[in-house]
């Protein structure tokens, strides 16, 4: 046989690809949901600051990165609509709101800061500051709306299981935030910030209660979809994360608390992949097998995966090698 008739026989090397796409899929939204998440709370913990530089600690401490971290939405699409694009189709136009809410949000939280920097007087500001909080708290709001909407299978944008998903990834936002701010600022930022840490993964644990309450309600499967070891498994060690959260924060052991974020990040995520599968797009009755591309596009794809992620994968590991310890007094945005 030609390369491309034995690209077209069957899966490379008999993986389970559409299940390798589908938790790849899941495992990039984790990912920007992780690093522009860390952002995102910055940009909440910014509306608690009062003092000039604090709150040029807080712009210093996220200007390296923030832009970078939304290459992972990128990927996320991308690889969304490459190994299924209808439901890609079905997401985007259901949720098209949703969608231009996010893009905005981001627009906004991208522009604020740059703006902010332009002039010094009062005034202008405390509009550019407004919008930069609008923006970080928005945009994981919205995308939390979009996941719990999807994971639900709801047709519409606008919905209960939306809200409560939506609070609960912006309290995990202030979660990463408040620690990645404690690790680049430390002292030059006031106490209160591990405070809010603290609060706030008290407040994520709350809102992933009630999300999993209503879940049960909304869910086709009802509480059967949620008594499954692997989500017992994934809240149990939810719990554990943020307790570990709580201690490594008041210690001053502020890499590990990001660590204890991330492991909260991904452990929601993969919740709701757990929960979804095998389905892909509950509103369509789309299960992976019937959503996924064909054998030849899937393989190509996979391929060309394996390439370029340990690239992208690289040029981070640099970026934050480059950035990489506390932020310096004189440092500025």
């Amino acid at each position: 046989m030609t390369s491309v008739e034995t690209l077209a026989a069957g899966p490379l090397f008999g993986l389970p690809l559409p299940e390798l796409w589908f938790a790849l899929v899941f495992a990039m939204l984790g990912t920007f949901l992780f690093l522009d998440g860390f952002d995102f709370g910055a940009g909440a913990i910014f509306a608690t600051l009062d003092d000039d530089e604090a709150r040029e600690t807080v712009l210093s401490a996220i200007g390296p990165f923030w832009d970078g971290n939304e290459v992972w939405l990128v990927v996320f699409g991308g690889a969304l609509f490459a190994a299924f694009p209808s439901v890609y189709a079905n997401l985007f136009s259901r949720h098209y709101l949703l969608m231009f809410g996010i893009l905005g949000a981001l627009i906004l939280r991208g522009l604020a800061p740059e703006m902010y920097e332009q002039r010094h007087d009062e005034r202008w500001q405390r509009w550019w500051g407004r919008s930069f909080v609008a923006g970080s708290v928005l945009a994981p709001f919205l995308l939390g709306a979009f996941a719990g909407n999807w994971l639900a299978g709801s047709p519409r944008s606008f919905t209960l299981v939306g809200v409560v998903v939506g609070v609960t990834v912006t309290a995990l936002t202030v979660v990463s935030g408040a620690a990645f701010l404690r690790l680049k600022a430390q002292s030059a930022l006031p106490e209160s910030v591990r405070r809010i840490g603290t609060g706030a993964v008290a407040a994520y644990l709350l809102s992933v209660i009630l999300t999993l309450g209503v879940l049960a309600v909304r869910l086709p499967a009802g509480v059967d979809a949620l008594l499954t070891a692997p989500v017992i498994g994934l809240v149990v060690a939810s719990i554990v994360l943020a307790g570990g959260y709580v201690v490594t924060l008041r210690r001053g052991s502020n890499l590990a608390a990001l660590a204890a974020a991330a492991g909260l990040t991904y452990g929601l995520i993969a919740v709701v992949a757990v929960v979804m599968y095998p389905s892909v797009d509950p509103a369509a009755n789309l299960t992976v097998a019937d959503a996924i591309v064909s054998t030849l596009p899937l393989n190509l794809m996979s391929i060309g995966a394996a390439l370029l992620l340990p690239l992208v994968a690289t040029y981070f590991v640099v970026l934050y090698s480059a950035f990489s310890g506390p932020i310096s007094a004189e440092e500025a945005y």
